[in-house]
């Protein structure tokens, strides 16, 4: 695993609204990105017209600030919209709420790109993350973010054609049998200079654990940042829906742990009412890691958790 080796290659460590994102492992702690509104949160109340309950939201965004300060692991609010005029609703709400970067994040490339408009016109694009670019992204995307101020982006190095590890790093570099084009230089041409490799997660049994390699691949040939949405592998497991929360939480926060110890350098963890469990286990997980390479001549930064809870 990554806390048995610093990698040769340089490692490019990513600057986002005063992130820092990358490194060898056990140098810069994990970012931890919760997920606001996204499909089927309770607090929403309406998806298209970007309805919520105002009070759950601010006390969950707040919590996560609370434990980001308490940990010293860095986090992002992933905010996720159904609609553009949902969108306007959440990001106005959420400029007063939360004071720190954003990634912003719809299943509609239309809604996407309205999204990266509009961050550009309230000047907040040097804060904002966009998610993402795949195989799926087309020519009016691509020309929308090219067009609007946004620098940071995750490439979703997904790929259906070519399972594993090797299909997802075709896709980054040369596009492999699906594109003409690498994401990586495409993303060079959109004006991205902050790139976030993640390798999409299938779910537990289809594939899962291929996510847990690709982070140690990508960071050792391409130097880039990774990380994932491991939660996805978790919660998409059949077996354990039928188990009560309590082993869900475990399950969840497990498998967060384990994308961190293969040199995961942010974790896309799910629904933000999680941030109680997951914010320990990464702080623990940190900690680990930063003492395993010490031997490696690897320090870890200021505030990193081993300065605050160790």
């Amino acid at each position: 695993m990554s806390i048995l080796f610093r990698f040769e290659r340089e490692q490019t460590v990513a600057n986002v609204g005063g992130v820092r994102l990358g490194g060898q492992p056990g140098e810069h702690p994990t970012v931890l990105c919760g997920t606001i509104f996204y499909q089927g949160q309770r607090l929403v109340q309406d998806e298209d017209r970007g309805l919520f309950d105002r009070e759950r939201a601010e006390a969950l965004i707040n919590r996560q600030a609370e434990l980001s300060q308490e940990t010293g692991n860095p986090a992002i609010l992933h905010l996720f919209s159904r609609t553009a005029q949902a969108f306007e609703r959440y990001l106005e709400f959420v400029e007063a709420t939360w004071d720190g970067p954003l990634i912003i994040d719809s299943a509609d490339s239309r809604v996407r790109s309205a999204m990266a408009g509009l961050v550009s016109e309230l000047g907040l694009a040097d804060l904002v993350v966009y998610n993402s670019l795949s195989l799926a992204t087309g020519d009016e995307e691509a020309q929308a973010l090219q067009e609007s101020e946004i620098d940071s982006a995750i490439v979703l190095a997904y790929n259906p054609a070519v399972p594993g590890v090797d299909g997802s790093m075709a896709v980054l570099e040369t596009g492999g049998t699906v594109r003409d084009q690498g994401l990586i230089p495409l993303a060079g041409e959109l004006g991205m200079k902050n790139l976030l490799l993640d390798p999409g997660v299938v779910p537990l049994g289809s594939g899962a654990g291929a996510a847990l390699r690709f982070s140690v691949v990508a960071k050792a040939r391409l130097g880039l940042p990774v990380g994932s949405g491991i939660h996805n592998a978790v919660s998409a497991w059949s077996w354990l829906k039928g188990k009560d929360r309590q082993t869900r939480s475990f399950c969840d926060a497990a498998a967060a742990a384990m994308q961190l110890l293969a040199a995961g350098d942010f974790l896309l963890y799910g629904p933000i009412e999680n941030a109680s469990s997951i914010f320990p286990v990464a702080a623990m997980s940190d900690i680990l890691v930063a003492e395993a390479v010490r031997d490696l001549e690897v320090w870890p930064v200021p505030e990193h958790p081993i300065f605050r809870l160790a």
